[in-house]
């Protein structure tokens, strides 16, 4: 009877296992208490502004977020084909995405979040730009641009 007591709970035990939710986040690295997509990605010098944006966006979807880009000097920047003027170089923009959650999902949340003065969309690409740029004057939206 003991053995069979015994069998069931490592029965019990196993199956609780083969359930359990998969950590979404165990592709990606933390940098600055930030997930990022990997090692290159800079969020050092990101602005208290654009972190307090991130994390509105995060609340709203109840999902972290995971940088795919942040602070790009300007020889990066020129590299991967960003804008002359970027607030990427500004450690004002990242490109965000959240594991789980759909890109339709992330940029309702981003077009509604106030501190979101920017927002840029790319077709194909599992990530969407957000920057804490000002808006025009009126303006109670986010400026958009690529896709958005």
């Amino acid at each position: 009877m003991r053995l069979f007591i015994l069998a069931l709970g490592c029965l019990a035990l196993l199956s609780a296992c083969a359930t359990a939710p998969r950590n979404l986040y165990a592709p990606y690295k933390t940098s600055f208490g930030t997930y990022v997509a990997h090692g290159e990605v800079n969020v050092f010098c990101l602005t208290p502004k654009l972190r307090f944006a991130i994390s509105a966006i995060e609340s709203r979807l109840g999902r972290k977020a995971v940088v795919s880009s942040g602070y790009r000097d300007p020889s990066h920047n020129g590299k991967v084909g960003g804008a002359d003027d970027s607030y990427h170089m500004k450690c004002m923009a990242a490109d965000i995405f959240f594991p789980g959650v759909s890109k339709r999902a992330t940029i309702a949340a981003a077009y509604r979040e106030p501190l979101v003065g920017g927002l840029g969309c790319y077709p194909g690409r599992q990530f969407v730009h957000i920057d804490v740029r000002d808006r025009p004057r009126g303006w109670n939206r986010p400026v958009t641009f690529s896709g958005c």
